[in-house]
This record gives C-alpha cells, structure tokens and sequence, in this order.
C-alpha cells in the first residue's frame, strides 16, 4: 500500500497484472475442484466447491490407465532432456574451445545450421520423419518419440548454453590446463558448475515440450501402452465419456508435474534466461 502511495502511476500494471493473474489461474483451480464432482454435480453447478470431496476420482484415473501413459511421459521427457543436454553442452563447448582456424569455421556452420534447425516448424518434417522411424524399425518405440524430439530442442539448447560458456573467463581454461586437467574435466569441473541456472531452464524448456508434445506422439505410437500422456487422454476420454469427473481428474494428474516444476524452478528461470543473454 506505500508503495502505491508513493508510486501511483504503478496502479495500472499491478491492475492488469492481477487481471492476467486471475485469467491464468481460474481455470486450473475450476479443473481442480470439479477433479473432486461427480459428473452429475459437474453439471448441475460447474462453478462451485463440491459438496462432497470426492478423491475416489483419482484413484479412478490412476487405475483407468493414466499410470502407464505417466510413466509413458516420464520415460520420454527424461529420456528427451539427458540426451539434450548432454549432446548440447557438448556441442556448445567444442564451439567456444574452437582454437584452429578450421575448427572456427566448424562451430560457425554449427551455429548457423542451429539457427536454421529453429525456422524450421515439425509439420514440415513430419513425413519424412515418419518414413524415417519406420526405416530405422523405431516406429512405436519410446525413441522415436525421444530423438524428435532431442532434434527439436537441441538447437535453442545450445545457442543458450553457448551465450554462457562464452561468458566464462578464458583464464580459468589455463588454470584447469596448468592443474592437468584434460578438456573434459575443465568442462565437468569448471564450465557446468558456473551454467546450472541455464542448465535448469533448459530442462525446464524440455520437459515443458517433450511433456506437451501432442503431433508427433499420435503419429508415431501406435500401441496404448507406450502412449504418452497427451496422446493418451484421447482414449481416457473416449473411455470415460459419461464420467468427467475422472476425466477432469487425469487432466489435473497430467498437468500436476509440469506445475510444480515451473513453481519449483522459478527462480532459476529467469536468472537462466539472464545468464543466457549475456553475450551472442
């Protein structure tokens, strides 16, 4: 309230800000308390607290199938987010180590062809991807779904941790070159502990899109029990036509993890996307 006093032409964002607030939280919390109706009180009173708690609905949904397409999910976003990361910090130090000339030029298509990789939208590639995986005999394998989608999200990952690894002193490379330290070890022990705020937000962009990711999950699983979770709710849906209170149930287990990691990373986020934009 002082602050306002003091600063008042500051009423109008703090105003839309707690607009914006409401516009994003509102739904979840409708979907979480009719998570808790039964389907005949979802309908008659929607917008209201239930009058019984029914937690029975997760159970429901639990056992309905949504444990194997959760851990269908977590198999696929983890899977998705080690092979990122590992392939892009190891992409974007050979780029900032680069000391030839040749090797200059290397990091230099490296970089551009990580800049075209992000101008080009999954739709595009969509059918000769699936012929691909179907070549390759990972048609309805937890890979097809892990290397899509590692090939997607390498290209932002490494311009991110790139920014970073350019912002790390050159004299702290001598000092780990002096100690004896090969070119590994000066990555593990001097580059990544100085990157764990861009490290953690790209994890976080990673899980966000392995998570969420609908095209390619539909086109490329074929069996129910390797579906993830949001190809998956199509058939928890199909299943539980008459019964929205499970179905809401499921959509609050699908979107719970996602949540909380944002809450849980939120402090990281924006001192990673900081660090990140600290030199190009």
């Amino acid at each position: 309230m002082q602050t306002l006093i003091r600063h008042p032409a500051r009423l109008p964002v703090i105003l839309l800000l707690a607009l914006h607030a409401v516009i994003v939280i509102y739904p979840l919390f409708w979907m979480i308390t009719n998570s808790f109706k039964p389907t005949e009180e979802i309908y008659a009173a929607s917008w209201s607290l239930p009058t019984v708690w029914m937690v029975e609905n997760y159970a429901k949904a639990w056992r309905g199938g949504i444990s194997a397409y959760f851990l269908n999910s977590v198999i696929v976003t983890g899977g998705t987010i080690l092979l990122t990361l590992a392939i892009s910090v190891l992409a974007a130090f050979g780029m900032v180590r680069a000391e030839t000339a040749g090797a200059g030029r290397a990091a230099g298509l490296v970089l551009m062809a990580c800049i075209g990789g992000m101008l080009v939208a999954p739709q595009v590639a969509l059918v000769p991807l699936y012929k691909m995986m179907q070549v390759l005999r990972l048609q309805d394998t937890h890979w097809a779904l892990i290397l899509t989608y590692t090939a997607y999200r390498v290209p932002i990952t490494i311009l991110l941790v790139r920014a970073v690894f350019l912002a790390v002193p050159r004299d702290l490379d001598d000092c780990a070159h002096i100690d004896g330290c090969s070119s590994l070890q000066t990555l593990w022990h001097v580059y990544l502990p100085m990157s764990r705020s861009i490290l953690l937000t790209a994890s976080v962009l990673t899980a966000y899109h392995a998570w969420n990711e609908f095209l390619f999950a539909i086109i490329f699983i074929d069996s129910d029990r390797l579906k993830t979770i949001p190809s998956g709710l199509m058939n928890f849906r199909d299943a539980l036509m008459t019964d929205w209170g499970v179905l809401v149930a499921g959509l609050v287990i699908s979107a719970a993890p996602i949540i909380v990691l944002f809450i849980v990373a939120q402090r990281y986020f924006l001192s990673g996307f900081a660090a990140g934009a600290v030199k190009g």
